[in-house]
């Protein structure tokens, strides 16, 4: 299986995890299908990597879990992982930045994201 594979798979299971929280697309994406707009907010990914922990073969059935974590009021990270028959057999990791589409420079997260992490952190105990 080729790296970049893992690459798409992380950034498409953390806009579905998205979805799932109600977050829409267009309010996120730009480019999406019936979308008048652009978001005012961009999020660039500004870092990203995958590690292979073991083989991975095309048609694996992998199971990929999520584990956002906010950064700062502007920054965020995804980490994936991607396990098949119960072992993780690779993880990915996406770091995003929010910037003011129009200037470019950092701003707060978009609302709908900001819930998100909210949202996908509850349950866990997390650092004070």
């Amino acid at each position: 299986m080729h790296f970049h594979q893992l690459l798409r798979w992380c950034h498409e299971s953390w806009e579905e995890s998205l979805q799932s929280f109600g977050v829409q697309p267009t309010d996120v994406f730009p480019g999406c299908r019936g979308q008048h707009s652009f978001p005012d907010v961009a999020l660039p990914v500004v870092h990203c990597s995958t590690d292979f922990l073991g083989p991975v073969h095309a048609g694996d059935g992998l199971v990929v879990t999520l584990e956002p974590r906010r950064l700062d009021p502007g920054s965020f990270e995804v980490s994936s992982n991607f396990l098949h028959a119960g072992s993780s057999v690779a993880r990915g990791l996406l770091r995003h930045v929010a910037i003011k589409a129009t200037t470019r420079r950092r701003c707060n997260l978009p609302e709908g994201v900001d819930r998100w992490l909210e949202a996908s952190g509850l349950g866990r105990i997390n650092p004070l």
